[in-house]
């Protein structure tokens, strides 16, 4: 006589997850939460935490048309950046004068195109151009000659611009305050004093275009558009 015929095998719900074999070998069954577990696991890294920033620099603001731009650092006050505008409320030009060193001069660039300047020393000697190749797009390009630079909102809802170079990532980020009146400036890699000026003398122009936060990761780009000299 056969044992155990006729018997209904046990719900392994009921049974711990255990369940009979006809050899009666106890398996236990796969928990049915596994695949509920699997599904929402991500292989994504998690995002790589902020560079110590090497320097840091402050700037107070004077005036309302043509404005004055005092740049501190750890010292004390390092220059003095005159912004001017013409008779339309357009920025034409700046000029900074340090309180050691040359003279500093920025200029706008004859074109359509928005956001088009170049940097200059009181020598002649070229040191940078910008460009912003879209009309409604918030990047600028910035060329150096040796390797170009974007200049792009700041994530999340602050307003505000970070200087990136491909690989490199993040450069330097400048964040004004509500009315512009002063701003915060963290290079957290090697970069030249003149660029970083140049960064804050655009991205104070468009306070406003930065209140839309920028996208969280910008992806690499090995061939960015670069702007000529003048």
């Amino acid at each position: 006589m056969r044992m155990g015929a006729g018997k209904a095998h046990p719900d392994p719900a009921q049974d711990g997850g255990l369940r009979k074999t006809p050899g009666h070998i106890l398996l236990r069954a796969r928990p049915r939460c596994h695949a509920v577990c699997f599904r929402g696991f991500s292989t994504r890294p998690p995002p790589a935490a902020m560079p110590e920033a090497i320097a840091t620099y402050t700037t107070r603001v004077s005036g309302l048309w043509n404005t004055r731009h005092e740049i501190l650092g750890g010292e004390g006050r390092l220059g003095v950046l005159s912004i001017e505008r013409n008779g339309k409320g357009l920025i034409v030009r700046g000029r900074y004068t340090p309180e050691k060193g040359e003279v500093i001069a920025l200029r706008r660039d004859p074109g359509i195109v928005r956001s088009q300047f170049s940097l200059w020393t009181e020598g002649r000697e070229w040191l940078g151009s910008s460009l912003r190749w879209s009309f409604v797009g918030r990047e600028i390009v910035l060329s150096t000659g040796t390797k170009p630079y974007r200049l792009l909102p700041l994530p999340g809802f602050r307003p505000g611009w970070r200087m990136v170079a491909p690989k490199t990532g993040e450069m330097a980020r400048i964040a004004p305050s509500l009315f512009r009146r002063s701003c915060r400036i963290e290079v957290f890699r090697r970069i030249d004093f003149e660029l970083v000026l140049f960064a804050y003398f655009l991205g104070w122009q468009l306070y406003l275009e930065s209140l839309w936060p920028g996208r969280e990761v910008e992806p690499e780009q090995e061939n960015v558009p670069t702007a000529s000299k003048a």
